[in-house]
């Protein structure tokens, strides 16, 4: 038991492979973490490590400059996420028994076919990564709601 960290993303769509690059990266003892293209291939690996908390990190349409990082109410993900990545996150969360999940999203700059991330999201990411080694991804700020939707607040870049 301990904690896990799926990083999901698309490593052809630019930006959108920010969850397998954070995942591919992260290197801390207090972590599994597992890069994935879609959920229905890795949900037997994240029910195996039997996880007290289930970090989900992946690109985040929010509305907000690019490389913005920000903790996604549950509630709100299937509009928020990217959705090429096979099963909802809701069927993943009905399989895995855990304590605690946390969503993760960056705000992507480029979505289009090609490799490699936007200055902005890798600057992004690496950061989320230090984070996560430092086990202090509670300080990474909630994506709040207002009459017009989300809401900038204080980045952790």
């Amino acid at each position: 038991m301990g904690k896990v960290l799926l990083g999901l993303g698309n490593p052809l769509g630019r930006d959108d492979g920010v969850g397998l690059y954070v995942a591919s990266a992260l290197r801390a003892p207090d972590w599994i973490a597992i890069p994935a293209q879609s959920l229905e291939n890795v949900l037997g690996k994240v029910e195996k490590a039997e996880p007290e908390k289930l970090v989900i990190v992946d690109a985040a349409e929010m509305g907000l400059p690019p490389g913005t990082v920000r903790r996604l109410p549950l509630e709100e993900s299937a509009k928020m996420l990217g959705s090429t990545h096979g099963l909802p996150l809701s069927f993943l969360l009905s399989f895995v028994r855990v304590r605690e999940v946390v969503l993760i999203g960056i705000q992507p700059k480029e979505y289009g076919i090609g490799e490699g991330l936007s200055p902005e999201v890798r600057t992004a990411a690496d950061s989320l990564i230090r984070l996560l080694q430092e086990n202090r991804e509670h300080e990474i700020p909630e994506l709040r709601f207002g009459k017009r939707g989300a809401e900038e607040s204080e980045s952790i870049t």
